[in-house]
C-alpha cells in the first residue's frame, strides 16, 4: 500500500510542473512572458506544498500501521484519487486567478480538492486508529499527537473556501500557509525508529 501511494504521489507531484509554460512566439519578449506566468508558478507551489504535506502525513501514518485492512485500502485509493486530480484544479486556478468571476470559481474547486484530501487523510487515520490497525509500540500521546495534527487543516481549508468567494488570491495564499503549517510541525511526531 505504501509502495503503490508513493507511487501516485510521486506522479501527481510530477505532474504539476506540466501547467507552466509560455506561449509560443514568445522569443522577442520571453522575460516579460516569464514573469506573466507568476499565477502558474504560485499555483505550482502551493500543490507541490499540499502534495508534500499530504505525502508527509500519509507516511507518518502508514509508519504507524501494524496491519491494513480492505476498508483502509479503499480509503487509501480514494486519498489517492483526489491527489491525482489536484493538477486539474492547479491549472484552473493558474489560467484564471486574475479573471474576476472565474477566479472564484476556480478558487473554490482548488480549495474542495484540498479539502476533501484533507479531510480523507484524517479519516484513513481515524480508521486506523478505531480498528486498532496501530503499532502496539505507538504511545497514546503520538497517537494523539498525530490526531491533533490532522484537524487544524480542516478548519483552515474551510475558512479559506469561504475567504476564497470574497478574496480569491488571498485564499490561495493561505493555502500555501497550510501547506507550510503542515510541513513543519510534523518532525515532532515520527515514530521514534522507522521499521526496517
Amino acid at each position: 500500500m505504501e509502495a503503490f501511494s508513493d507511487g501516485v504521489f510521486a506522479i501527481a507531484i510530477t505532474l504539476l510542473v506540466l501547467q507552466i509554460g509560455v506561449e509560443v512566439g514568445a522569443d522577442d519578449h520571453l522575460l516579460k512572458s516569464l514573469a506573466d506566468q507568476w499565477p502558474s508558478y504560485m499555483a505550482y507551489l502551493i500543490s507541490f506544498s499540499t502534495i508534500g504535506a499530504v505525502w508527509i502525513k500519509h507516511t507518518v501514518i502508514t509508519e504507524y500501521l501494524e496491519s491494513t485492512t480492505p476498508v483502509l485500502i479503499r480509503l487509501n485509493l480514494l486519498l489517492l484519487m483526489v491527489v491525482s486530480f489536484l493538477p486539474f484544479p492547479t491549472g484552473l486556478v493558474a489560467e484564471h486567478i486574475n479573471l474576476h468571476d472565474a477566479e472564484r470559481v476556480a478558487t473554490t474547486v482548488y480549495g474542495m480538492n484540498l479539502l476533501l484530501a484533507s479531510s480523507l487523510l484524517g479519516a484513513l487515520w481515524r480508521y486506523a486508529a478505531r480498528s486498532r490497525l496501530i503499532r502496539a509500540d505507538a504511545t497514546d500521546a503520538e497517537v494523539t499527537a498525530l490526531s491533533k495534527q490532522l484537524v487544524p487543516s480542516l478548519a483552515g481549508y474551510v475558512v479559506m473556501l469561504v475567504v476564497g468567494l470574497f478574496v480569491p488570491l488571498l485564499a490561495v495564499v493561505g493555502y500555501l500557509a497550510i501547506a507550510v503549517y503542515i510541513i513543519l510541525p510534523l518532525r515532532a511526531i515520527w515514530p521514534r525508529e522507522p521499521r526496517s
